[in-house]
């Protein structure tokens, strides 16, 4: 099987100081690695039973996956980021690609190849509610010699545990270099559990804290969690988060919002704290943002289309 690397134009700077023009690698904000998908979402009245056909009410096709969705927050909220991982040639990984040129997201270590990426079908339901079925056929893991991370020179790193390989080589290196770390924590698989010690910021959902640590209650849960990475942040949705750092937790409640499609919060939730980590803002500040950021993100449909730009964020934000 033949991959084929991006050219990496936009990646280099000259510096006239350095003998023959000795290449820098960029600083950028955020770096995302892990998964890229396409999105197709349709909208529907109620979730088809068994045997039933239906209708939606609109459809919607974009970019998607965590760590590409996050990419996109970081761009969108004025930051620069660098997207790390695999997109096919075939009609939906050649839109997605186009999709994230045109965002601003540096494209220089996606690694395009013949094997078709995720495709996702997404069914959004009144009230904000959503079902996912995800298709991710023979995407390739890709492996460290695919791609070249000496390009960028990061603020923050953000994982979503779907490359695993690429993804824990980067993760030793930033331990080692002070880079901040952020897990996407979603769901509970191999390449999430594998980083959760690796990462400074492991930012779990409530199904990732209970299956995780093995705790029903998510006082025990997020204790569990504090005790593998130095900050542990459960997000339970409307019903905000919780959170632990060292022997301090604290709470924070979610903005009121009229939800129409929470497909994505999560994504953006996580791609505007490391924003916020990679600027050095405080822990209660960068979640305070990005839980407004992630509100903004449940009122449109569709996760890509409904990433808010740093001006609706800040507006969210002094209502409250």
């Amino acid at each position: 099987m033949k991959f084929h690397k991006s050219v990496f134009p936009r990646a280099w700077r000259l510096d006239p100081g350095l003998r023959n023009y000795e290449m820098k690698p960029l600083e950028i904000d955020v770096l995302c690695v892990g998964l890229a998908a396409y999105d197709l979402v349709y909208v529907v009245d109620h979730h088809p039973k068994a045997d039933e056909k239906c209708f939606a009410s609109a459809l919607l096709g974009c970019g998607g996956g965590p760590a590409a969705n996050a990419a996109v927050t970081v761009a969108r909220l004025g930051g620069n980021s660098a997207f790390a991982g695999y997109l096919g040639r075939e009609s939906f990984g050649e839109m997605h690609f186009e999709e994230l040129v045109s965002e601003g997201v540096f494209t220089d270590l996606v690694v395009r190849g013949d094997p078709q990426g995720p495709l996702s079908s997404i069914f959004v339901k009144p009230g904000g509610k959503r079902s996912v079925v995800t298709y991710k056929g023979s995407t390739p893991v890709l492996e460290p010699d695919q791609v070249d991370f000496t390009k960028f020179r990061p603020r923050s790193i953000l994982f979503d545990g779907h490359q695993p390989a690429i993804s824990l080589q980067v993760a030793r290196v930033a331990m080692g270099q002070n880079i901040p770390t952020v897990l996407d924590a979603g769901s509970l698989h191999g390449g999430t559990k594998a980083l959760a010690p690796l990462c400074r910021y492991l930012v779990a959902s409530r199904k990732f804290a209970r299956d995780f640590s093995g705790e029903k209650s998510l006082v025990r849960a997020l204790d569990f969690l504090s005790r593998t990475a130095p900050v542990a942040v459960i997000t339970m949705g409307e019903a905000g988060l919780v959170w632990a750092s060292g022997p301090e937790t604290g709470s924070l409640s979610a903005f009121a919002v009229d939800a129409t499609d929470t497909t994505g919060a999560g994504d953006i939730f996580h791609g505007a704290f490391a924003l916020a980590a990679s600027r050095g803002e405080k822990l209660a500040a960068a979640l305070r943002y990005a839980s407004a950021a992630a509100a903004l993100g449940c009122t449109k449909i569709g996760a890509r289309a409904a990433i808010p730009t740093k001006s609706e964020v800040e507006s969210l934000m002094l209502t409250r």
